[in-house]
Formats: structure tokens, sequence, C-alpha cells
């Protein structure tokens, strides 16, 4: 209690902590990046398999913690040594020490991303409830783009639980009144779900997922129906930019979806560290 009582005392100590805390969570993020998809494809399996009636194999456990981290290539486990956030990667040059398989660079990236952005937040928000609640969104957040830049779907897993959050955090007006909170989870989902289906009525194609409904609830629950136009006007701007890049500089065809979560991921951080100032600058443009 006492070192909880200093923790907090100290700006210093709990902008480091919270930094070094970054670091160990992007660790774990790597492994829920990479195995929340395979879980679910795993599920979807055997709940097909299920459905027809055919018997079901017995499959070994693979969850968050089993099996141990291990190299995809030669099936090296990763002792302690191999999975120190950065630093490891670093000592590794950049390869596996069983068989010298490079390591994508993505992996430190996801810790050094979840590492600076946990110190913004301490630095930003200062010691207590909103740094704390900060670190959860922006976690989630960093999972939630990955996940959807790797396989274009967006776990129920991670945004139910974080529109939850949210509206438990501004119980206490967090960051908005719990009013606000639940207007916008309400309005963040209906606004995408109208979106999709008018473009479907006109085209015949569906324009996004479900789980891009559910990620804007999550976030209008933490933020507020006010602060959903910013949200969808940052979110479109860098989606249209980065789409437009891709088509003229990648060769990126047109009718190739570009997942949107990662977008609206970023939005979020926008509004989380600077989403009053933005709209109050935006109302007053108006």
């Amino acid at each position: 209690m006492i070192t909880e009582l200093f923790l907090f005392a100290d700006p210093t100590l709990f902008a480091a902590a919270c930094a070094l805390l970054g670091l160990l969570v992007g660790s774990f993020l790597n492994v829920v990046i990479h195995r929340l998809p395979l879980m679910m494809e795993n599920e979807w399996r055997q709940q097909c398999h299920e459905l027809s009636g055919a018997p079901v194999a017995a499959v070994k456990p693979f969850n968050l913690a089993t099996p141990r981290s291990r190299c995809p290539h030669c099936g090296h486990t990763l002792s302690a040594r191999e999975n120190i956030p950065i630093l490891s990667w670093l000592l590794l040059r950049g390869r596996c020490a069983a068989c010298a398989t490079p390591i994508p660079l993505r992996y430190p990236l996801i810790e050094a991303a979840s590492g600076v952005l946990s110190l913004l937040a301490a630095l930003h928000f200062g010691p207590g409830m909103h740094a704390m609640a900060a670190l959860v969104l922006i976690w989630a957040l960093i999972a939630l783009a990955m996940i959807d830049l790797d396989t274009q779907l967006l776990p129920d897993a991670i945004t139910l639980p974080l529109l939850w959050a949210g509206l438990l955090f501004n119980l206490n007006d967090t960051f908005v009144s719990l009013h606000s909170a639940v207007i916008g989870a309400a309005a963040g989902y209906l606004s995408l779900w109208c979106v999709y289906w008018a473009f479907r009525l006109a085209t015949g194609k569906e324009g996004m997922g479900y789980g891009d409904f559910k990620l804007l609830a999550a976030l209008g629950a933490w933020f507020g129906w006010m602060m959903l136009p910013l949200i969808v006007l940052l979110s479109s701007a860098v989606g249209a930019v980065v789409g437009i890049t891709l088509i003229l500089f990648a060769r990126h065809r047109r009718e190739t979806p570009i997942p949107f979560g990662p977008y609206l991921a970023a939005a979020g951080l926008i509004a989380l560290f600077g989403g009053t100032q933005l709209t109050q600058l935006w109302l007053t443009l108006l």
C-alpha cells in the first residue's frame, strides 16, 4: 500500500513505471495479435465439425498462455532472456537464436509503441485513474489495429470488453458523463450500421464489417457522443489518404478491401490525447 501511494505521489516514478509496464504489455500484445485470430479459427472449425456431426479430433491446448512462445520456423522455445522487450531483439540482431531466421521488425516496434504511448499517457494525465484507464484503452487499440491489419477481423473478445470498460470507467465521469457515454456507444454503433446498409443497398456490396460498428461504439462509450464526429472524420481522412497512396504507389487494386479498424484506432488515440481541443476547434470553425 505504501509503495502504491509513493508511486502515485511521484509523477516521474509513475511515468517510468507506466513506460516499463507498457513495454512488458507490448510483448504480450504480440502474443495476442498472433494467437487470438488462430484461436478464433480453431473455435469456428470445431463448431463446424459439431454442426456437421463429424467427430471432433482431440487437439493440443492452444491459447494465450499455452504453449510457450516459440520460433514459428524451427519451433525453438524462447527462454526468458529471449523475451525481454526490444532488448532481446537487439541482442539477437533480429534473428532466432536457434535457426537464425529473421525476426520481423514489427515485434519490437509494437513493444516500443506500447511503451511510448503508455509513457505519454502517464505524462499527459498524471498519476491517477485517468492514466490507468488510458493505458487499458491504448493497449486494446494497438491489439485491435494490428489484428485487423493482419486478418481484417476485430474480435469481439476485445471490442465488447472495451465497450463495457468505457462505460464502467465513466461511472465516475473519468472522461465524460455516463449519460454521454451511453449515448455515444449507441450512436457509434448505429451510425456505421446505417452507413453499412446504405452502401449495401446502393451497391450490393459490404463496405465494412460489424467489428467496425462495435469498435466505434466502444470509442463512443469512452469519449461520449460529442467526440464521434471528430473520430469518424479523422479515421476517414487518414483512411482515404492511405488508400489513395496504396493505389498510386503500391499497385493496390481498388476492389481490394482495406481494413478500417486501424484508422478508427488511430483516431481513438488522437481523441485520447487531444480530442477536447480538436472538438473545440471544430465547433469554433462551424
